[in-house]
């Protein structure tokens, strides 16, 4: 138990800090203020965040992400703070339908949208208190933000 915490606390000025620029090229994680913006896509924060149980995530899409007059097509992943992925989140009032996963789905027309995420990992299960990391990818290009869950 104490070493969970000695780790905890060893890991924290992580969390609340930016990553360095040279790790997030490695693992490709770029800040929302480094992405051009001929990106054509905005990721806001969550809501409500922290958050307990569900949350959502609101994001738009601009003209620039439909080149060519084809599809955006979107993805959502959420990852732990060791960069494991947990979960995605699925999409609200998308064509497809409700509750489509966010994975490689494609999107016909800019506006905003959102996506939802019940706290819950793959399996299933409720996913523990702590600082989880999602990244949206559109057409190949990355942004993501910090949320934060409190059980």
């Amino acid at each position: 138990m104490r070493r969970s915490i000695c780790v905890l606390f060893a890991l924290l000025p992580l969390l609340l800090f930016s990553v360095p620029q040279g790790a997030q090229a490695s693992q490709g994680w770029v800040d929302d203020d480094q992405v051009p913006a001929e990106a054509g896509f905005k990721l806001e924060q969550n809501y409500p965040n922290p958050f307990n149980p569900a949350t959502r995530i609101p994001f738009e899409l601009f003209d620039e992400a439909f080149v060519e007059g084809r599809p955006a097509r979107v993805s959502m992943r959420i990852y732990n703070i060791l960069l494991q992925y947990v979960a995605s989140p699925t999409a609200l009032n998308h064509p497809m339908g409700d509750r489509a996963p966010l994975v490689e789905l494609d999107y016909t027309l800019p506006g905003r949208h959102e996506a939802f995420w019940d706290g819950r990992d793959r399996a299933g299960a409720q996913v523990p208190s702590g600082v989880y990391i999602l990244e949206m990818t559109v057409n190949g290009r990355s942004k993501n933000i910090k949320m934060f869950v409190s059980r």
